[in-house]
């Protein structure tokens, strides 16, 4: 009989700034609640120029491997999802891997499909294990990115950043995935995109909302023909909070459920995971895990053997909908991990500060050096304009 597999650790890492939404509200002439209430946010971590997909990357494994007790010598697959890409060719997972020091005997590649991206990555290191490729060891993969929209833009108040690290193995300690039986929906569409030539994302908000919602009715249909039955939990990819209240709706109304009782269920079977968005905002690829982190570190976490579903979406659009339990003992194991650490101590910005970093000058002087020592930073370009990182700090 195969051994179970899933998620055994996982550990997340944000910038070391946010800037309070309703001071970003205050600054464009938008009531506040429009931001907070109407968004289900109210802080959006802001990255400084030292900080990039590859620093989060490194940083939140760094957590996962210093919390869980797990060496990298054990990875035989390091997969990044990411729509933040540092390099048309050169992968983000190629600097992870040199950075964390992983075994040269290991898969390296970098998934891109929007927000979708780090599920294929995850879900491939399942298959991975299953198919007998692992002979042993572990996958890691993680969630990496920066979320930028234009200032002013209606899209500005939905930006974020931060990543999601994942150790995926046999016999999880945390999360038990359904193996094989999930449901999957693509279509060709234009809801969100972001040139080669641009830093900030383009959006139609509105037709994203409903490219979401019906890549939620055809990976949900697709789901429940492979597996089906009930779920205590659900975990939806969070470009900001509000969208999970309307996908959760939208997913019950699938099952004949009216919107009264929907959003009673919502209170327990949603909104414990939806704390750590609210205070980070939108992470694109790690949004969904995030959400994961966020549920298994409240108060209102389920026990062992409950029954979670996870819908992702990625803009353009492809978006799957699985299913895992969760483990005996992750309970414990999460306080060990301190999921919610990262979230502590940040620095505040002001607007002044935050509009600062986004036209590309330096970061405010009390953020030099800031954070826990030896935090990875990235230094810019060398005359041949190949990246440099302060890799000397992880010695």
């Amino acid at each position: 009989m195969r051994s179970a597999i899933g998620i055994d650790a996982i550990g997340i890492s944000v910038p070391r700034a946010y800037l309070e939404l309703g001071e970003l509200a205050a600054a464009r002439g938008v009531p506040p609640e429009k931001y907070i209430q109407g968004l289900g946010v109210s802080r959006m971590a802001i990255a400084s120029p030292d900080e990039d997909p590859v620093t989060l990357a490194v940083e939140a494994a760094r957590r996962l491997f210093a919390g869980a007790g797990r060496a990298p010598d054990d990875v035989g697959y390091c997969a990044v999802g990411t729509e933040t890409a540092v390099d048309h060719s050169k992968p983000v997972a190629s600097y992870v891997h040199g950075l964390l020091g992983l075994p040269q005997r290991c898969r390296v590649f970098e998934t891109k499909h929007a927000c979708y991206g780090a599920t294929v990555a995850l879900l491939g290191a399942a298959e991975w294990i299953a198919a007998g490729s692992a002979r042993g060891r572990s996958a890691l993969v993680i969630a990496t990115d920066i979320a930028r929209y234009e200032l002013g833009s209606p899209g500005e108040p939905t930006q974020g950043a931060g990543a999601v690290a994942m150790l995926v193995s046999e016999r999880p300690r945390l999360l038990e995935l359904e193996v094989g039986q999930s449901g999957s929906y693509a279509r060709h569409v234009h809801d969100f995109w972001r040139p080669l030539h641009r830093k900030d994302a383009l959006v139609d908000g509105q037709f994203s909302v409903s490219c979401y919602l019906e890549a939620l009715d055809g990976a949900y249909a697709d789901w429940k023909e492979r597996a089906g039955g009930p779920l205590e939990r659900t975990c939806y990819h969070v470009p900001y909070g509000k969208m999970a209240y309307k996908a959760h709706r939208r997913r019950l109304a699938a099952d004949g459920i009216g919107e009264a009782e929907a959003d009673a269920r919502f209170a327990v079977e949603v909104a414990p995971s939806l704390a750590f968005s609210a205070q980070v905002g939108n992470v694109y690829t790690g949004s969904l895990y995030l959400a994961l982190t966020s549920l298994l570190s409240g108060a209102g976490r389920p026990g062992a053997g409950a029954r979670v579903g996870f819908f992702s979406y990625g803009s353009g659009c492809g978006a799957e909908f699985f299913a895992g339990r969760i483990a005996e003992g992750a309970a414990e194991l999460c306080d060990r991990l301190d999921l919610g650490a990262p979230l502590e101590g940040r620095a505040r910005l002001s607007m002044p500060e935050y509009e600062a970093i986004r036209g590309g000058d330096a970061s405010p002087d009390r953020l030099a050096g800031a954070g826990a020592p030896g935090r990875l930073a990235y230094l810019g370009v060398d005359g041949r304009e190949r990246r440099v990182y302060s890799a000397d700090a992880l010695r």
